[in-house]
């Protein structure tokens, strides 16, 4: 019960500082390209070895919004090279590509997806899926949203990709009525799929302001290595499995 209070209260902070900053207006509306991971032919004196290792390794797309993309961290920094590192800590031999693109609604990320995966050097073997945070952020119709989402997940399962669904929550300030139509999304979409459910991508970061960037909501590097720690374990599990 005191772990739910605990929770509770940092949604309600979550939901207090939206009313100023929204993932939305603090990245770019205007949505760039998707990150250059697409068909770049390898360097001429590429060292074998080197190839050898690459081709052995877990081939994992980030695929999401800002929170994946690494928001106004330095290089390295973002989700996907700290989750790199960490599952090659423990002993999971993976390559992490970021295909984050800030601002990005689930409508906006489910326009890309073909385009991103075709680009990719082969069929990736895991994908961690998060968007919705901006549909949430914006107002938008949660029953869009669970549509987009559940376009990108049938994309993944024909193609044959695993996918881990990192979830959002409404924030308080949104309303009871948007909340119970929102908040059931990611769950629902989990057990429909057989995707890997991770609820909440910043449990245990939100209301917490040494782990947030000064927007209050987007994490920093404290707060990347914190997310990090809890979904690593889920990930790696993803890709023995």
């Amino acid at each position: 019960m005191k772990k739910e209070r605990s929770l509770a209260g940092r949604l309600l902070q979550y939901g207090a500082l939206t009313l100023f900053v929204h993932l939305a207006s603090a990245c770019s509306d205007q949505t760039p390209p998707p990150p250059p991971v697409a068909n770049q032919a390898p360097a001429a004196n590429a060292a074998e070895p080197a190839a050898a290792k690459a081709e052995d390794a877990k081939l994992v797309v980030a695929f999401g919004d800002s929170l994946y993309a690494g928001y106004n961290l330095d290089q390295g920094k973002g989700l996907a090279p700290m989750l790199e590192q960490a599952l090659n800590a423990r002993g999971v031999k993976a390559r992490v590509v970021n295909a984050g693109v800030s601002g990005d609604t689930s409508a906006a990320g489910r326009a890309r997806l073909a385009f991103t995966l075709d680009g990719l050097p082969r069929t990736p073997d895991l994908m961690l899926l998060g968007l919705g945070g901006n549909d949430m952020l914006r107002g938008l119709s949660p029953k869009e949203t669970r549509i987009n989402l559940d376009a990108i997940l049938d994309e993944a399962k024909r193609r044959g990709i695993k996918v881990v669904l990192t979830g959002m929550m409404a924030s308080p300030n949104m309303g009871p009525d948007y909340a119970a139509a929102f908040n059931p999304i990611y769950p629902d979409l989990a057990r429909t799929h057989g995707a890997t459910l991770y609820p909440f991508m910043l449990d245990g970061v939100i209301g917490k302001p040494a782990l947030l960037l000064p927007d209050g909501i987007h994490p920093n590097d404290k707060g990347v290595t914190a997310i990090v720690g809890r979904l690593a374990p889920l990930v790696a599990g993803a890709l023995k499995g």
